[in-house]
């Protein structure tokens, strides 16, 4: 076994060098390597991975006991949901980038209508591959499985590679827009380096559809990158599990499930931040798309930031001394999931931390004292306290056992039925009483017969809905009663991690659906250079995304724990 997972990651490792080699090439010599050069060499990759796909469907996992075990924790629901949504977008980023490429046949290579074609095909097959197998402990093929897997990973990291630092379509597009600027300014027309000679000749019409594909490109960029990594993290889950036998005493037999039960002040103040958070939003996006944001903008979506980021913090931390007063022991099991899961958090919060340090750097060297630059510094600290003491909460959680709530459950339902039983003796003695009156029904004539339809039904409507008020108090009295029975560490626990999940959620949604403040605001990017910024944008801002929701699945796992 360890000198399968060592081939195969020494040909993971052989891979990633040489296409990392090309895409080096490519950015400081594109003369001798062109973007066409390192998509081929991809586009030979995705056909490799494609085949053994197709083979470890087909082949390997109908083999007799390939499949004896599977992993329990692996490829939970909101990764496997996040691979869909994500591999949608990428989809229909390829769809716009194809289209675009066909606006503009004339001046564009076939290589850039091949390699997306290509890209569709490898993620619907991929997504298949990883929505009904991410919990597959083959038993077969160990070596040629564990190989498979990692030239996978290794083209998803390069794939990866390539959407943060080619910035081709990006400048294309943004040399257009100063060309048009400066020809009704009479000046010279604007050309990129890169572009010198594309520039003219490659104009997109002015067309509806043409801006449509720019534009679409553009919203949907950093759903591709945020793809590959999801991607990535459950082949490498995969991957651990290859020749994993699970004993018994592994399996959980009873699973924790998610309840809405014990919290009320976190799901009120989460749902406040995250209606804040959406008018914010929708005010930065109308101001983004009509033309460039204003000062006001950026100065009310960066103070909603410091006054939330605060917030999760202090809740993080009262949530790790919670932790620390606890009685609950560490669970010591062998977990790759919960393993991955530490490393995958402490890797992409080096995103926003490490784009949160090239800003204060920036900051401090040009005016920290103006209102702008002065929030986008109080900001960026915030940031990087946040994601610390965030990520100290969820690792701390993510290791303590689960309560046993099985003997509280049970108490708490026949003391919640005790109780709604005590409370509710009159009108559940009326309901009988009124159904045992209407039952007989006296004969006479038809106009009786009529009125004592039409009195049973209405007798009728008045059980059901006396039927439906007592089923609303009885599970109010049921909620109530399981919050109080609730211990005040488990409370707080619950009430903190809501609240830190809806935030998380508010803090995904925004920068995933076009608010990039960080690279619209100016202040970077002049500092730094368009290329250099971009390409730190382009590799913290998806390692945000992916950390905001990853933080996501490990903080409802401490709810459900708590």
């Amino acid at each position: 076994q360890k000198a399968g997972q060592l081939f195969s990651g020494l040909l993971a490792m052989n891979v990633v060098f040489l296409g990392s080699a090309f895409i080096s090439s490519m950015i400081f010599n594109h003369v001798a390597i062109t973007l066409a050069d390192v998509w081929i060499l991809l586009s030979i990759l995705k056909v490799l991975c494609l085949c053994w796909i197709i083979y470890y469907l087909l082949g390997t996992s109908r083999q007799p006991h390939a499949v004896l075990y599977r992993d329990s924790h692996a490829g939970p629901i909101w990764i496997r949901g996040s691979v869909l949504l994500f591999g949608s977008f990428s989809i229909l980023l390829n769809m716009f980038q194809i289209g675009y490429s066909v606006i503009l046949i004339h001046c564009k290579s076939m290589v850039e209508i091949v390699f997306p074609s290509i890209e569709i095909l490898f993620i619907c097959t991929q997504a298949f591959f990883l929505w009904h197998h991410s919990k597959d402990c083959i038993q077969v093929q160990h070596n040629f499985t564990r190989c498979g897997l990692m030239l996978t990973i290794a083209t998803n990291l390069l794939l990866w590679l390539l959407a943060v630092t080619n910035d081709t379509i990006h400048m294309e597009i943004e040399s257009q827009l100063r060309e048009v600027e400066q020809r009704f300014a009479g000046k010279a027309p604007f050309s990129h380096p890169y572009l010198r000679n594309e520039t003219t000749s490659c104009t997109c019409p002015n067309t509806t559809i043409c801006k449509v594909f720019q534009k679409g490109y553009i919203l949907l960029y950093p759903f591709n990158t945020e793809y590959c990594l999801v991607c990535c993290s459950v082949l490498y889950v995969i991957w651990k599990n290859v020749g994993r036998r699970i004993s018994h005493h592994h399996v959980p037999h009873i699973k924790p499930k998610f309840k809405l039960q014990g919290v009320v002040f976190g799901p009120l103040l989460g749902t406040t931040a995250v209606i804040i958070g959406i008018c914010i939003f929708m005010m930065y996006q109308i101001q983004a798309t009509g033309s460039a944001p204003n000062h006001q903008v950026f100065v009310m979506y960066y103070s909603y930031y410091i006054v939330l980021l605060p917030l999760m913090s202090v809740g993080a931390v009262i949530g790790t001394i919670i932790h620390a007063l606890e009685k609950r022991e560490l669970d010591t099991l062998k977990n790759p999931t919960r393993s991955l899961d530490v490393i995958l958090l402490m890797g992409a919060a080096l995103g926003q931390i490490g784009m949160s340090y090239f800003s204060i750097v920036a900051i401090v060297a040009t005016d920290p004292r103006d209102l702008l630059n002065s929030l986008i510094l109080s900001y960026s600290v915030l940031l990087i306290f946040q994601n610390i003491t965030q990520n100290v909460f969820i690792i701390d959680g993510l290791h303590r056992q689960p309560f046993v709530a099985a003997a509280e459950a049970r108490h708490t339902g026949h003391a919640g039925q005790h109780a709604v039983a005590s409370e509710l003796p009159a009108e559940e003695e009326t309901t009988t009483s009124s159904k045992q009156e209407h039952t007989q029904i006296s004969p006479g004539k038809e106009e009786e017969m009529k009125e004592e339809q039409n009195h049973e039904a209405y007798n009728q409507r008045r059980v059901s809905m006396l039927e439906l008020g007592q089923e609303i108090r009885k599970a109010s009295l049921s909620y109530l009663h399981s919050y109080s029975h609730l211990s005040w560490k488990r409370r707080a626990l619950r009430e903190i991690s809501f609240f830190l999940v809806l935030c998380n959620i508010i803090l995904w949604v925004m920068p995933t659906f076009g608010a990039h403040p960080v690279f619209e605001n100016g202040l970077e990017k002049s500092f730094y250079g368009y290329s250099t910024w971009f390409a730190i944008v382009n590799f913290g801002l998806p390692l945000g995304v992916f950390y905001r929701m990853h933080s996501v699945g490990g903080l409802l796992e401490v709810y459900i724990t708590a």
